[in-house]
């Protein structure tokens, strides 16, 4: 199956017109405070960390990047096409390859695992942000793309961020500057019950390895300026120990 056409219209609208830069939108933050910090929990269950990376959902490619410098080959996925254009833009160097993928496609995973092989796969805000039909169907594929020997992480935000975005988005003056087009294009955050992240996983046939809670750090700031931090959860997949 593939994503809905909402859904698909509703991320090339976004990231067409979303601000240039990185730190521009709500969860571009700097890699040392995202990737950085997930890797420190991900490495080390690596089986293969010479296997291909793909970090899927990359967006415009600000954690794409920082994984390239750490791993020899490095693909940024994404549903959108503007989105990876901002990516290849800001790539000037080509560290890492960029490819349209629709991730509830198992047909399409089919298709990039059998250029890639097994693959390692950093997965940042993805599941929650799908439709809920879109969610088994994407850990399906997930599962395609790592194979026999590749390892996932997946970082979602809690069911209590959802929470602090609802309160910030009725704050006195509105929705934080950054948090606004993502409710405008109707891209709702943390909509996926904490619990069914790794039932969606075991469904797919993927052992969860490791699992953790950690701030998930976003660009927005609070009146008072304090960066806001949502709470999330982190897990590590994969097939067998």
């Amino acid at each position: 199956m593939s994503v809905t056409s909402r859904y698909r219209d509703a991320w090339e609208s976004f990231w067409s017109e979303a601000p240039q830069g990185q730190g521009a939108v709500i969860w571009d933050a700097e890699p040392m405070l995202t990737a950085g910090r997930h890797l420190a929990h991900f490495e080390p269950l690596l089986a293969d960390a010479n296997l291909p990376m793909i970090d899927l959902g990359c967006g415009n490619g600000t954690q794409t990047r920082y994984l390239a410098d750490r791993f020899p080959q490095v693909v940024g996925a994404d549903l959108a096409v503007a989105a990876l254009d901002r990516a290849r833009h800001a790539d000037r160097a080509g560290r890492a390859a960029y490819r349209q993928l629709d991730a509830a496609d198992e047909a399409e995973a089919q298709t990039l695992h059998a250029e890639l092989g097994d693959a390692n796969v950093y997965l940042r805000g993805v599941l929650h942000q799908c439709e809920p039909d879109d969610r088994q169907p994407l850990a399906d594929a997930l599962a395609v793309l790592l194979g026999e020997g590749g390892r996932a992480f997946l970082v979602e935000p809690s069911q209590d961020a959802r929470t602090v975005l609802e309160d910030l988005a009725q704050g006195p003056a509105g929705p934080p500057a950054k948090l606004a087009p993502v409710l405008r294009h109707g891209l709702t955050p943390g909509a996926i019950p904490d619990a069914a992240v790794p039932e969606h996983l075991r469904a797919a046939g993927l052992t969860v390895l490791a699992s953790g809670e950690l701030p998930l750090v976003t660009t927005e700031y609070t009146p008072d300026g304090i960066r806001i931090e949502l709470p999330s959860t982190w897990v590590v997949a994969g097939r067998g120990a």
